[in-house]
């Protein structure tokens, strides 16, 4: 489905670095023409500059967004969200809401929208400028059919979208948008180590961001135990099972675990 083909225009309320990855996938996507999206921001200056980039539409008020779009993608802080909707709740009545704010799920916008506004609460991550995000999205939404069907079409462009029950939402949506940062310190490290033995930093990157993306490429395409692919590449007495010791040593899937706990249990 093709946005521009059956008319259908988004706009965000906030334009901060996730909305932006948003917005340029889609574009990248060819899912809908820039003209058609619109977005505003609590800087108008800045924003301004934002949108340019991206040939999107920038406004002053989040009145002329919501004015110029049929779905709503509210981006802004999680703390700023009651303060944001209560002007312009009434208007969102006829709008698809798609909100973006990590635990501000279904419950808390039914007492901060009107009743009957359709709305779904959704976890994205950076990566879905590149289309190869996750929208972590809450089963329980005011959604009609045809809506999510437009929303998995849409947002599955950018990626994987993955229907969590509520109460499972924080630790999938710690797992999709924060894993990308200690992944990033993966890399980085395998950068580290290939430049310690000699290869460029350039050419360390490229191996090592290629066997992050092929290893989990390769896991959704076979859904094959992760301890089973590690094996399948730990040949008797070999150099992989020598670095996985060591890893198991230093309590590499322990640290992994605990960093996820750190952020669940704040």
């Amino acid at each position: 489905m093709i946005l521009k083909e059956i008319g259908m225009r988004i706009g965000c309320i906030g334009f901060g670095n996730m909305a932006q990855a948003i917005v340029q996938g889609l574009i990248k996507q060819e899912k809908i023409d820039p003209s058609m999206i619109s977005v505003c921001a609590a800087h108008y200056d800045r924003c301004q500059q934002n949108a340019k980039k991206y040939g999107v539409q920038a406004y002053e008020s989040s009145l002329e967004v919501i004015q110029n779009s049929d779905w709503i993608l509210l981006a802004v802080k999680p703390y700023q969200i009651s303060a944001v909707l209560e002007p312009i709740k009434e208007e969102l009545v006829s709008k698809v809401v798609v909100s973006i704010a990590a635990g501000v799920y279904f419950e808390d916008y039914e007492k901060m929208l009107v009743s009957g506004t359709h709305h779904i609460s959704s976890i994205p991550n950076t990566p879905v400028m590149i289309g190869k995000g996750i929208f972590v999205s809450e089963s329980k939404n005011s959604l009609d059919e045809n809506e999510v069907k437009v929303f998995e079409e849409v947002f599955g462009s950018l990626g994987l979208v993955e229907w969590i029950e509520t109460s499972h939402l924080s630790i999938a949506g710690t797992i999709a948008g924060c894993a990308p940062a200690y992944t990033a310190m993966y890399l980085e490290a395998l950068g580290d180590a290939g430049v310690k033995h000699g290869l460029t930093r350039a050419q360390a990157y490229r191996l090592a961001a290629q066997m992050i993306e092929g290893t989990g490429s390769l896991y959704l395409a076979q859904g094959q135990h992760p301890a089973q692919m590690k094996d399948a590449v730990c040949s008797p007495g070999g150099t992989t099972i020598k670095g996985v010791a060591s890893l198991e040593k230093n309590a590499f899937r322990g640290i992994v675990i605990e960093a996820i706990d750190s952020v669940e249990t704040d």
